[in-house]
């Protein structure tokens, strides 16, 4: 157990290193912010007894909450890479309003509260949670599903994308405010409905989602989030993630980032290390973090990825949020904290052997 401590202590160390006077936590050094991947960051530093710096970070989120409930920050994706390929240049990332941006934050209050049992920090976020909710909720169509950033004036929701993975995130977070409404009484009908409205979407409504070009099917994400979120249940969760593991797991490696590339990113495998724990397959994902240990990086932190063609390490940055996938799933395999299951407890875990 130990080395356990020692390495969630090498990772939280990356992510201090990242983490700015306001409390914010950037992607990478020279900056990239965003709500959810900062917001995972204060569930790792908790995990690694960080309460101080996690409370700045919380502090940092209810700082930059905009009056229409959202949480600007930044698209990652589309910061390109320097003429050599190999590092980020943060500095070029676009501004963006994303819906899931507003949504994560409560899963990270609720990770908090299964930490430390503080019910006065809890409530003090309640205003916050409504806020970011309605947000959010604001942007769910009549068929079920959240348009993936906020629309702008003149548009409608018709007009804005869903994104899969997104909205599965965004469940999983709505289920986790609806756990906070729970430990005060806060019973809200028209929340209830809307997740409701948001799980049948996922399950039972393939074409509201943008899964069509480029082809969704080749990210990791889209396969294994409805099981990381508790969308299917047992038996479904069970058979979706055996169906096409061998598609996205390299033997030796870990999980590709998409089916069609030799590129092991550590967060995906990480998450999937969860995934695999909430049906079961315990030794499936000790196997996948075993085989992470190459991407550990000496400076602190995880490299993001590994090109298995190529032999190296791309881009050469590492990410504060995969240092934070990292300790959660040290976390989720070991059982460190009391909140070691709350990112992949679906609400159907059962002892099945392996």
């Amino acid at each position: 157990m130990n080395k356990v401590l020692q390495e969630i202590e090498h990772c939280a160390r990356r992510i201090l290193q990242l983490q700015q006077a306001d409390g914010c936590i950037y992607w990478i050094d020279g900056g990239i912010f965003d709500p959810w991947n900062h917001s995972l960051c204060a569930m790792a530093l908790q995990v690694a007894g960080y309460r101080d710096q996690a409370e700045a970070a919380f502090a940092c989120l209810h700082d930059i909450l905009q009056a229409d409930g959202s949480l600007p920050g930044q698209c990652g994706a589309s910061a390109p890479l320097d003429a050599k390929n190999r590092k980020l240049l943060p500095e070029l990332a676009s501004d963006l309003t994303d819906t899931n941006f507003a949504a994560f934050p409560a899963m990270a209050i609720w990770h908090s509260f299964c930490l430390h049992r503080d019910r006065d920090w809890l409530q003090s976020q309640l205003e916050f949670l409504d806020a970011t909710r309605n947000f959010v909720l604001s942007h769910q169509s009549v068929h079920g599903e959240i348009a993936w950033r906020r629309k702008e004036q003149g548009e409608t929701l018709e007009e804005v994308d869903a994104l899969f993975t997104g909205n599965c995130s965004t469940y999983k977070s709505l289920l986790a405010a609806k756990n906070i409404d729970h430990v005060f009484g806060r019973i809200k009908t028209s929340d209830e409905t809307a997740i409701q409205a948001l799980h049948d979407a996922l399950l039972t409504k393939p074409f509201r989602f943008d899964r069509t070009w480029p082809s969704k099917s080749r990210y990791a994400m889209d396969w294994y989030y409805p099981v990381l979120t508790g969308v299917f249940t047992e038996n479904q969760a069970r058979t979706h993630i055996n169906k096409r593991f061998d598609d996205f797991v390299d033997k030796g490696f870990g999980c590709r980032c998409v089916a069609d590339q030799p590129w092991t990113t550590t967060a995906e495998t990480c998450e999937l290390i969860m995934a695999l724990l909430a049906v079961g397959q315990k030794e499936r994902a000790k196997s996948l973090l075993k085989n992470l240990h190459p991407l550990r990086a000496d400076q602190g932190g995880y490299w993001m990825g590994w090109q298995s063609e190529e032999n190296l390490y791309w881009p050469e940055e590492r990410p504060s949020w995969t240092a934070a996938a990292m300790i959660l799933a040290l976390d989720a395999v070991h059982k460190i904290t009391p909140a070691h299951n709350v990112i992949y407890d679906a609400g159907y875990l059962k002892d099945n052997p392996d």
